[in-house]
């Protein structure tokens, strides 16, 4: 199946006795078993038991299935939030003594997470400059895992996964991929040999702004440990938000194409805009990533984020901030609503101040997520916000 046919049939859901195809929710938390005594449970979909929602439920199983061929894994999990996710595959996979390699530009809860835990299990956090170049570098050096995103948050930097995969490959690196920014619409990195895709589901792939969730997808094998971690921390996805993430799903390329088409405008608008001193989108043709984002997209989409500096710093910023009519200032991305954020104080906020200067990620930048609404009045909304600055 295509991806538009298999966001809307993959969960391969029948019920024949009421002629029902679409996953309903699930909401409850005990399974009966068939046979008490000898501990005998119902299974679902990949050989999952049906024992205690906390460990498995239907809504969430089908959900998976989905992702997992969305993403061209042989399995995907489902977590309560894409924190929840990367905590438990963390958890699994580390050991004291690794050496982890993660780009400075990164998700900061990523970042702060892995040095949290560094201080417990006694592992090493690398932090690399990221570049394809610098990433592959330290895997050389030796690396037992890494942990890259395939667009960077949020300056947009395009990290060539293909050559990062091969080279994990070849020293054995465990290679974890955030694919948040760019969804399996345009990059799948299991396709390249990424051990593990990571997402927040909260983002595109739910879509709506009314669900919280994250998955892991790859192999049945590599995922079964992970299961275990999350049957322990109870960090299963409930059904409700699974029921909302599978709707949501079933417009993801449509969605993506439009956030797409629409962030292509804006990002020309801002970058012609006196008011603006730079932007960051991968889509634009003097982009220093354009390059590497045609090489690794299968689509010439680069996604619904655009970034952009305002002259003057923190004070423009703040005024851009409070003069939006439409766009809405708050974090989160991947909604129909155009939405606002300042990345200083929360995505990249664990990000040291002098690491943020370096990347770019100064006291005048803005992050947008554009939404699905008519590009010409997202457009005036920005002009007029921008415009208010002195």
């Amino acid at each position: 199946m295509k991806m538009r046919t298999a966001s809307i049939h993959a969960h391969g859901f029948h019920d024949r006795e009421l002629g029902v195809r679409m996953v309903p929710i699930y909401l409850t938390s005990i399974f009966e078993q068939p046979n008490p005594i000898s501990g005998e449970t119902k299974i679902i979909e990949g050989g999952r038991e049906l024992k205690y929602a906390r460990e498995e439920g239907p809504t969430t199983r089908y959900l998976e299935k989905t992702l997992a061929v969305l993403e061209g894994g042989e399995d995907a999990l489902a977590f309560n939030s894409g924190m929840g996710a990367i905590t438990s595959l963390l958890l699994t996979y580390l050991r004291s003594g690794m050496k982890v390699v993660v780009p400075m530009e990164s998700y900061s809860g990523t970042i702060a997470l892995l040095q949290q835990l560094s201080e417990r299990i006694n592992f090493r956090v690398v932090k690399v400059w990221p570049s394809t170049e610098k990433i592959v570098e330290s895997i050389e050096e030796g690396a037992d895992m890494a942990i890259v995103e395939t667009m960077t948050n949020p300056t947009l930097r395009v990290i060539d996964v293909g050559e990062v995969a091969r080279v994990s490959k070849e020293r054995g690196t465990k290679l974890i991929v955030d694919n948040t920014l760019a969804s399996p619409v345009i990059y799948t990195p299991l396709s390249d040999g990424a051990l593990f895709a990571v997402e927040s589901a909260t983002k595109y792939i739910a879509g709506h702004n009314d669900a919280i969730g994250g998955f892991i997808a790859g192999s049945e094998h590599d995922l079964s440990a992970v299961w275990e971690w999350r049957k322990l921390t109870g960090t299963i996805l409930q059904p409700t938000e699974a029921f909302l993430i599978q709707r949501g799903i079933k417009t993801l390329e449509i969605r993506f194409e439009a956030h797409s088409r629409n962030a292509q405008v804006v990002a020309e608008f801002l970058s012609e805009h006196p008011k603006v001193e730079e932007v960051f989108y991968p889509g634009l043709s003097r982009s220093p990533h354009r390059r590497v984002a045609e090489k690794l997209f299968k689509k010439k989409l680069y996604g619904g984020i655009v970034s952009f500096i305002v002259r003057g710093g923190e004070a423009s910023a703040r005024t851009v901030l409070k003069n939006l009519k439409l766009i809405i200032p708050s974090p989160s991305f991947g909604g129909p609503e155009s939405l606002l954020t300042y990345p200083v104080i929360s995505a990249s906020k664990y990000i040291p101040k002098e690491e943020r200067d370096r990347l770019g990620i100064t006291e005048g930048l803005l992050r947008l997520s554009v939404g699905l609404e008519d590009v010409d009045d997202i457009i005036e909304d920005l002009d007029r916000a921008l415009r208010a600055i002195a």
